[in-house]
């Protein structure tokens, strides 16, 4: 799994979320690497092991041919308190690290398959993650 060697904070606050005011993403909009990407429709936090999820199932998918980029890395630490815990006494202890994914945000690339195995294998990574997504390619690039 993808996690940080260090962090300059160990809990970090967590960040009010207006729906209404929901602005795009800016950066990282554009496929970079591949000729095929998953871009995210909606925003949530993507934790690491999700990641690693996403990615099994597109390695497994475009075999030993292909070429898979990432381009999303979780540097945020989640807490959480134990189960069966009452309010106050604190916040949680980290239990592991999420990235924040807002619309537009393209999360992974890939490169040297044809078409159809490139969006299966996005389509089903896409169905590991908790964002909506939407499989974009350099021809049809939005």
């Amino acid at each position: 799994m993808l996690l940080p060697k260090k962090v300059k904070f160990r809990k970090w606050q967590t960040m009010r979320l207006n729906k209404k005011a929901m602005t795009p993403e800016t950066r990282g909009t554009k496929l970079s690497f591949g000729s095929f990407g998953l871009k995210a429709e909606s925003q949530a936090r993507v934790k690491s092991n999700q990641i690693e999820s996403a990615r099994k199932v597109i390695s497994r998918t475009l075999t030993k041919a292909g070429k898979l980029w990432i381009r999303i890395f979780p540097d945020r630490p989640f807490t959480a308190k134990a189960a069966e815990v009452g309010m106050g006494k604190g916040k949680g202890d980290p239990q592991g690290y999420c990235f924040e994914v807002f619309p537009g945000r393209v999360i992974f690339e890939v490169d040297g398959v044809e078409e159809s195995v490139a969006k299966e294998a996005l389509r089903k990574a896409g169905s590991k993650l908790p964002v909506k997504t939407r499989v974009i390619s350099r021809v049809h690039a939005k």
